[in-house]
């Protein structure tokens, strides 16, 4: 176990985030296997996915669009898309994916084949979620869900108008925030992912 405890100068390497070296050390003893790692946006990043890989630890997770490494075209100043528009970029093995829900939604992946991009709905004009996206949730969507829960529930201050009857003093909370950025890894061992040459815009 290891507790992310914010920047650390003396642990991570001149070319290393805190992040990356937390997840770095924390990965030490499952090296060479071939497991799969499942992270959110808090760690994610093409950086640490290209060290892992290295490592035979092969990586899905959600994924910053303004990280460093990210392709330019998917951040959000430029993208446009309508529900259930899917953009995708390649770059080796590694895939970044942007899926538009009720928001923009970024996968990084070095562990599925590059879906195809296009605008998909179902009969009901829903958008229908990419199958990286389903198996991300699988393994990770409980400690997503804590999270939004944890972000849904800030509390809020409530303002009352002054009269000249009595005096309101409005109620102050105190927000506390019991769930933080969650790393899970699947202690699974997974067979080697072949690269597939895809048609896409690389990085």
């Amino acid at each position: 176990m290891d507790v992310y405890l914010g920047k650390d100068g003396r642990r991570a390497a001149q070319h290393l985030t805190a992040t990356h070296a937390t997840v770095a050390n924390l990965t030490r003893r499952v090296e060479g296997v071939g497991h799969k790692l499942y992270m959110d946006n808090f760690f994610s990043s093409p950086d640490l996915y290209d060290d892992l890989i290295q490592k035979k630890i092969y990586c899905c997770g959600t994924v910053r669009l303004n990280r460093r490494g990210m392709p330019k075209d998917l951040k959000h100043k430029t993208l446009r898309l309508k529900w259930g528009d899917i953009r995708v970029r390649t770059r080796g093995d590694l895939t970044a994916v942007v899926w538009r829900d009720k928001r923009d939604v970024g996968i990084l992946t070095n562990i599925h084949d590059p879906p195809s991009e296009g605008n998909f709905r179902d009969e009901h004009g829903s958008a229908i979620k990419p199958a990286i996206v389903a198996d991300y949730n699988r393994h990770m969507g409980y400690v997503d869900k804590g999270d939004r829960m944890a972000n849904s529930y800030t509390a809020s201050r409530r303002t009352w108008k002054w009269s000249q009857c009595q005096n309101v003093v409005p109620a102050v909370f105190n927000d506390i925030r019991c769930l933080g950025q969650s790393l899970t890894l699947h202690c699974h061992a997974e067979m080697s992912v072949s690269s597939v040459l895809v048609d896409r815009c690389e990085f």
